[in-house]
This record gives structure tokens, C-alpha cells and sequence, in this order.
């Protein structure tokens, strides 16, 4: 496949059963064959995004000593700032050229997950950035939800079958920034080429060049969304949990032509996780003669985990 497929949410949406699973088969075929697709019909409005654009874009102008004070230590970078360079992909030791956020999960007060999670971090200097940030949290993960229930279908599940385990799921909203590249890069790229760790991926700001997915042939394509467009990709939780049916794609974001190495990229994704303790064994209706099972036993939480370690941001 050389081109990330187009689908429609609205179709999901709609009161017509045909249109209905027009978009199961749409999205679970190209989840199968390159594991992205371009989503229209999303619950993100223009003037939302315009706004979480402006208040990240003015946070991460914010001096680095005001930045510093909101990477809290000891939680794995798991809300609140994450500095320049510190994350690196799976197998590398050289840090990615970016810096990023972390919103997290927003939890009624009494939630069994209230002692589990850590809490987000209020930036006192910019008085509407959590707010904005809670908005655009809560309509991708409406979004995803709905695409979750898709891909329920799609595998052979009840339709809600995910709903009990993303409802209050360990979620991050991670605005970043890939600051202008000062000097030659040796070994870095702005991100190394990887997998994601959770269910899905629902991407704001793919819609220039720089990301790029890696399809089955081992190519390197390049994913460019419409503005109103969102990037979704499985994730390896999700790989996993449908023995590999459904794709994790590698991909990466490679540095700019030289002459475009004074700008910065920003870019947004929301990682949908589930509860940690939701079991990722491998789902039976995935397994056969022809699909044996790939994967031994784990919840989201001991895979979280242990791919915290491996990313560096938890020390063993």
C-alpha cells in the first residue's frame, strides 16, 4: 500500500446500517494492510483546535527555567512537561530533537483510579492552557471510543466491548514540539522510527511532510492528513491483543530539508490507553490453525510498564 487510506466517522454515525459497515470494513481493512488511516468526521471543531494550537504554541515559548518547573520528578514523565532530548524510541540510545506534555486522564472524584494516576500539572503563567487542553482531551477520546467500537465489530466483539476498559482509561494527550535544528544532527531524528504502546493513536498535525509509515514491503510512505483530517493508528496493545490482525505500523518523523531547519514542527497526539488492569491476551476469535497465538499473557498495566523502561523514561 502506498497511500494511507480516507475514512469517514460519520458514516459510523449515521442511522444507515449499510454506511454503517461500510466503515467497520474501510477501517478494519486498512488497519489490516498498513495499520493508519485519515479520519473526517471527528468531534475536534476548528476554533478548538485553533485554540489548544495557540496556548501550546505559547507554552513551549515560555522560558526553559519556567518549563523545568513542571517536570515532576519520580512519575515517568507521565503528566506535565518532558524536557528537550530526554525520550528515545525503543532500541536507541540517542534522544529524540523534541519536547512535549502530558495531559492526562480526568477522573470524577470518586474513582477507584483517583490514587493511581498522577495528577495534571495547572500552568499558573497561561491561564486558559489546561482548560483547552481538558476540551480537546475529552472530544479525541469521544472519538476514539466510536473507533474503538468500529474495530470491535471488525474482529468479531460485542460493539461496546472496549467501552468498560478506555472509560476512564490511563489516556494522554501529548502536545509536542520539535524545536529548529541548530546544527547538524549526528544520530538523531526528531522522532526514531517506532511503534506505539497503547490501543490507538489519534494524531493532530499531520499535515505537512514528516511523518512517515513504514508499510509491509518495508517502504517508507509519507502520511499527510487533510486539515480536517486526524491520523489514527493501531497501536501495539491493540496489535497484541487481536494477535496481530490489526497492525501496529512503524513509523517515524524525519528532520526537514536543511533549508526548512529554522522552523519548528508541532504535532499532537492522543495515546488511548486502557485501564491497567485490562488482560491483552490474545483474543480468541483471532486465533486458528493458520493464526497461532504470537503473544504470551499481560495486562495494559505490566506492558505500559515495562515499555516505560524501555523508552527510558522509568529507570529499572
Amino acid at each position: 500500500m502506498q497511500k494511507i487510506p480516507s475514512v469517514d466517522l460519520r458514516d459510523f454515525l449515521s442511522d444507515d446500517p449499510v454506511r454503517k459497515q461500510k466503515f467497520v470494513n474501510e477501517i478494519g481493512k486498512a488497519y489490516e494492510e498498513i495499520g493508519f488511516v485519515a479520519l473526517k468526521g471527528h468531534f475536534l471543531d476548528d476554533q478548538l483546535v485553533e485554540d489548544l494550537y495557540s496556548e501550546v504554541k505559547h507554552f513551549f515559548e515560555l522560558p526553559v527555567a519556567v518549563k523545568s518547573q513542571y517536570e515532576i520528578p519520580g512519575i515517568g514523565g507521565q503528566r506535565g512537561y518532558v524536557s528537550f532530548g530526554k525520550e528515545a524510541a525503543k532500541g536507541r540510545t540517542t534522544g529524540d530533537l523534541k519536547e512535549f506534555w502530558h495531559f492526562g486522564q480526568y477522573l470524577p472524584e470518586d474513582s477507584k483510579y483517583v490514587a493511581e494516576y498522577p495528577e495534571n500539572v495547572e500552568v499558573k503563567e497561561l491561564p486558559h492552557f489546561n482548560e483547552v487542553g481538558e476540551k480537546a482531551y475529552k472530544m479525541l477520546e469521544k472519538t476514539g471510543i466510536y473507533v474503538l467500537r468500529a474495530l470491535a465489530l471488525y474482529v468479531g466483539l460485542d460493539e461496546f466491548y472496549f467501552d468498560k476498559f478506555v472509560t476512564e482509561g490511563n489516556s494522554i494527550l501529548r502536545p509536542i514540539h520539535y524545536p529548529p535544528i541548530t546544527e547538524e544532527p549526528k544520530d538523531a531524528v526528531r522522532a526514531a522510527a517506532h511503534g506505539d504502546i497503547n490501543l490507538i493513536t489519534l494524531l493532530m498535525g499531520a499535515h505537512g511532510k514528516g511523518l512517515q509509515v513504514q508499510n509491509h514491503a518495508g517502504e517508507w510512505i509519507d502520511a499527510i492528513a487533510q486539515p480536517d483530517e486526524l491520523m489514527i493508528n493501531v497501536g501495539d496493545m491493540l496489535s497484541r491483543h487481536t494477535n496481530n490482525k490489526l497492525k501496529s505500523t512503524i513509523h517515524q518523523v524525519v528532520n526537514p530539508p536543511k533549508e526548512l531547519w529554522g522552523t519548528s514542527r508541532y504535532s499532537i497526539p492522543f495515546f488511548m490507553h486502557p485501564v491497567s488492569e485490562m488482560p491483552l491476551n490474545c483474543l480468541e476469535h483471532c486465533i486458528d490453525e493458520d493464526h497461532p497465538k504470537l503473544y504470551d499473557d499481560i495486562t495494559a498495566g505490566e506492558f505500559l510498564h515495562e515499555r516505560l523502561v524501555e523508552l527510558g523514561l522509568i529507570k529499572k
